[in-house]
This record gives C-alpha cells, sequence and structure tokens, in this order.
C-alpha cells in the first residue's frame, strides 16, 4: 500500500524449493537505490530460521534500512536485536502466550528520534505554543517511544505482554528453543516413520526450522484434514496461512500446519500421528 502512495517498487526475493530462502538471490537484489529490505526471522508457513544478520548486513552496506518480522521468532527463540543489527523488528502478543491485538515494534533510537510521529493524540506531544502574532502553533514531539503512542494505550494487553515476556524469560528462551527443537525431531521421524500418505512440505531438517509442521495428506484438502483432527480434539491451522506465494513455490492449493510450543508433549504427538494414522484410511 505504502509503495502505491509513494510510488516506489518492490523487489521479491526467491524461496528455493524447500522453503529456505535463496540468500544469493535476495543480496543480488540490493543498489543504491534500495532504501528497506524486510525479512521474517522465521516463516509462520514452514519454520524455516532465516539469517536475519546475514541480510542486514548486506542492507547497511547499500546504505538501506532492514525491518524484521519477529511475531513468529520471538515467542520461540533467543532474539538480540542488537547483534543482528536490524532497525526495526515488530512482534505480536498473542502467539508468546499473551492477549490479541497487543503487539511492540523495536526501532533504533538514533532513527525514531529523527521520525516524525504518524498518528495525533495524547502522549505524543511534549509542548505546544500558540503564537499570537502569527496565529500559528509550534509543536515539539516527546520523546520516543511516547511521540509514536498516541492516545490512551491499550494498557490492559500491555500488562498482560509484559506478564508474558516475563514468564517466558522466566523460563529462558534457550530452553523454549531447545524443547521445540526435540519435539520438531521427534514429529518429523514419527510422522515419516507411521504416515503413509502423509506429506511433509518444506525442509524437515530440525537444524533449520522452529516448531512447525506444514503437511498434507493425499486425497484429502487441508481443510479436510483439520477438520477430522478437530473432531479428535487436536487443532492444527489449515489454508494459506497469509503466504499465498509460497503455497506457489511448494505448487499447493493449501496446506494443514501442525505448531509447536512449550506446553507441548511427545504424548501429544503420539497422539496427533494415531489420528492422522486414522484420517489415512478414508
Amino acid at each position: 500500500m505504502i509503495s502505491k502512495i509513494n510510488g516506489f517498487t518492490i523487489k521479491y526475493a526467491k524461496v528455493n524449493d524447500d522453503g529456505t530462502l535463496d540468500y544469493e538471490d535476495f543480496e543480488s537484489k540490493f543498489s543504491s537505490k534500495t532504501k528497506l529490505a524486510s525479512l521474517s526471522q522465521v516463516s509462520n508457513v514452514s519454520g524455516v530460521i532465516n539469517d536475519v544478520k546475514r541480510i542486514a548486513k548486506v542492507a547497511h552496506e547499500n546504505g538501506a534500512l532492514m525491518l524484521v518480522d519477529g511475531a513468529q521468532s520471538v515467542p520461540h527463540m533467543p532474539v538480540d536485536v542488537r547483534d543482528l543489527d536490524v532497525d526495526f523488528l515488530a512482534f505480536s502478543g498473542h502467539k508468546m502466550l499473551g492477549p490479541t491485538g497487543i503487539g511492540a515494534l523495536y526501532g533504533k533510537k538514533s532513527l525514531l528520534e529523527t521520525m516524525a510521529p504518524f498518528q495525533g493524540g495524547g502522549e505524543m506531544i511534549k509542548d505546544v505554543i500558540f503564537n499570537q502574532k502569527t496565529g500559528r502553533c509550534g509543536i515539539d514531539w516527546n520523546e520516543p517511544p511516547w511521540k509514536f503512542e498516541a492516545g490512551t494505550p491499550n494498557i490492559c494487553g500491555g500488562v498482560a505482554l509484559m506478564e508474558a515476556v516475563k514468564y517466558l524469560e522466566n523460563i529462558g528462551m534457550s530452553e523454549v528453543l531447545k524443547h521445540e527443537k526435540m519435539l520438531t525431531e521427534y514429529a518429523v521421524k514419527t510422522m515419516q516413520s507411521c504416515c503413509t500418505k502423509l506429506v511433509l512440505y518444506g525442509t524437515s531438517d530440525p537444524a533449520l526450522k522452529c516448531g512447525i509442521m506444514p503437511f498434507g495428506i493425499a486425497g484429502l484438502s487441508s481443510h479436510d484434514v483439520a477438520l477430522f483432527l478437530d473432531n479428535y480434539g487436536i487443532m492444527v491451522r489449515s489454508g494459506f496461512h497469509c503466504a499465498q506465494p509460497l503455497h506457489q513455490v511448494f505448487k499447493l492449493q493449501s496446506s494443514a500446519r501442525a505448531s509447536f510450543y512449550i506446553y507441548n508433549t511427545r504424548e501429544e504427538i503420539d497422539r496427533f500421528v494415531e489420528v492422522l494414522q486414522e484420517i489415512e484410511k478414508f
């Protein structure tokens, strides 16, 4: 939408057949005209973990800024914005044990200080001075982050999100990732050995991904699979997962997606595979 308003061109990087990023193609898109590079740290479809630090380095070498979608990475793994050297990183609360309708945008302070606010309201103004002679008002913006948080904020959501962050930090994000890696490796092995009609999409290498498993069962749509699983009390997502172009790469109409988190167990994966075997009989 912004490109249509401001008239700039968007270039899209290629993705390999297994869902991993084609880094060489991405890096070839940069030029002296590039203003912003945008990348998901973890794909919400395939679970692939992208090398954000590598792309950020190339972006800065070309004078561009780096924006990262961390919605699928911040809840599942350690994320250090300074080490990654990203300029902006956004994440949401509902994927990390918090409520819906709340999230956060990190930005380097030096950049936020030079940016103008995009909306008006309380808290984002430090001073308003009316000039009697000219009949005009002079406005001094507040310091970041208040400059960008106009009006009454989502206080309840903010409090709940902070509690979720504290909870996860107490567990340790390295432990969260370790648990997911264990479940992913176990799920891949179990699903591939026990299910004959099941196909895993994208890479199945646990070293390259988080606990996200896109899959399909021959002869059934992803929505049918999801409905069957729902009847057994197992929740998965079906459809495009807000990423139709990636499904085009996989040559799929849609996919079912199972995902794991800190509360999931091996026993639940065993039950999941048992139900998949039942579904394969249809």
